[in-house]
This record gives C-alpha cells, structure tokens and sequence, in this order.
C-alpha cells in the first residue's frame, strides 16, 4: 500500500473513497502537519498501490487497512475520512475504539438508508447496481472517473488534477475496484453482510464519546441538510461546519477551510 507522509507526533490518518486517492489530501494536510504525523495511504487496488487479484469488498479493505495501521504501529490515532474511507474509518473505530483520538468525516459512506441528493443521482447508481450495465459504464467507459468525479466539484477540476485522478486507472483491467465500490453500498439491506456492518457503526456512532467534527457543504451529495440534521440529532460528542458550496468531494471545493477548522479541532482532543 502506498502512503504519503508529512509530520510528527501522534498519527492523524486520512482515508480517501471512491475512485480517488491520496491526492485527494494534497491541500488539508499541510493544515495539520505541524500538529501531528499525517499519514495519507491509497487503498488497496487505487492511486499508487499494488492491484492484486482480489475482488475489493469493503471487508478486503478493512483487512488491508487493519494490516496497514498494524504494520506502522499507528496508536492514538485521529481519523480525517471520506467516502467509502468513511465507513471503513468508523468500521475501525468501532471495533479499535481505545486506539482513535477523534474523527473528523465528511460524505462519508455511513446512513443507514443509504441516501442521494436527487433522483438523477440514485438513478445512475442503481445503474452502476445492474449486472452488465454497471460493468460497461464503470470499466468500459470509466464513467466514474470521467463522469461522477468531475461533475462532483463545484469548482471543477483543472485536467492536471483530472490526470492525477485518472492515472491510477488507464486500462479496463485496473477499475474492477471503482466498480465493486457501488455494488456494496448498503442499499435496502444488500449487501446483507456490508449492511449490517454499517449498521453496526452506524449505532456506535450514536453512543461513543469519541469526539466527532462533521463537515457538510451546500448541497452536498450523499449528506444533504436532513442527514446533517440527523448527525447532530443523533451521534454522541459532534461539532458541524459547513463549508459553504460543495457536492460530494468537497476537499476539491474548499481545502483550506477543511485543513484550519480540523487543526482547531484537533488542538483540543
């Protein structure tokens, strides 16, 4: 697994999604560098990290995760996720909650029921959901990468961040990880075992005294104002920041008030 690293001090580990990497960090960790060890690795099977032939479960990444904190020696470590990297952030917190500081998370894959913020949205991922149809839009046509990404920055994306995001990804052969992502997300209860792992999270979250930062944008993506709402309703020992317009990936849109508001954060864990 490859890693970027910047800093000393305890761990603060930044875990990216679906289909980006640790680039995706290039501009928050810098905020966070003089106040700890910033650690950003690519999940298995993305960004600059081996491909083996496994079929990337969300479980395959946990256990390459776990592996990953084990074999740095990662303890006290404060969490900054994302995404899919979201889930996997809380499915370790949950199961290692003497060994995570605090989690500072933004869109990431954890509500239970999974949601969008339009129908356009669902409607392409449960395309993404369909056997053949999925396969052909996500590897064939590198639709996430090329589609969902860009279209998921307010901003926009210049095309050196474009090629920074599509290298990991050039041939067909390297985006069965893109494709497997959408097809466990925790919708109406299938996966049946991914499901109940987010459920899972889902109600530690509610009670663990864990510190939590959540940042959300305007509209955002996948966490829209009722599910903000929700988070401040329902989960134990959060604080929430809105950063203003963005959609899904929203340390493309605005990183640097990301960066400041975790190390305010992050000083007084």
């Amino acid at each position: 697994m490859h890693y970027i690293e910047e800093g000393t001090g305890d761990p603060i580990l930044f875990l990216h999604g679906n289909p980006t990497s640790c680039y995706l960090w290039r501009n928050i960790i810098p905020h966070l560098a003089p106040l700890g060890r910033c650690i950003a690795p690519d999940l298995i099977g993305m960004g600059k990290s081996d491909k083996p032939d496994i079929e990337y479960r969300f479980f395959d990444h946990a256990v390459y995760l776990e592996g990953f904190i084990e074999k740095l020696g990662l303890e006290n470590i404060t969490l900054v996720i994302h995404d899919w990297g979201g889930a996997l952030g809380f499915y370790y917190a949950m199961r290692h909650e003497d060994n995570v500081k605090g989690i500072a998370f933004m869109e990431p894959v954890f509500t239970i029921p999974w949601v969008v913020n339009s129908d356009q949205a669902r409607d392409l991922f449960m395309a993404f959901r369909t056997p053949e149809l999925g396969w052909k839009l996500i590897v064939e046509k590198n639709l996430f990468v090329e589609g969902v990404l860009p279209n998921s920055v307010v901003r926009g994306l210049t095309e050196v961040e474009m090629e920074h995001y599509r290298e990991p990804f050039l041939d067909p052969a390297t985006r069965k990880p893109i494709w497997r992502f959408p097809n466990d997300l925790p919708i109406d209860g299938e996966p049946a075992d991914v499901y109940e792992a987010a459920v899972a999270f889902n109600e530690w979250a509610k009670t663990s005294d864990t510190p939590k930062l959540l940042f959300y944008a305007q509209p955002g993506a996948i966490f829209p104002e009722e599910v903000v709402q929700w988070c401040r309703d329902n989960l134990e020992n959060l604080e929430t920041i809105d950063i203003g317009p963005g959609s899904h990936f929203i340390q493309e849109d605005n990183p640097h008030l990301i960066g400041s508001e975790t190390a305010k954060w992050r000083q007084k864990l």
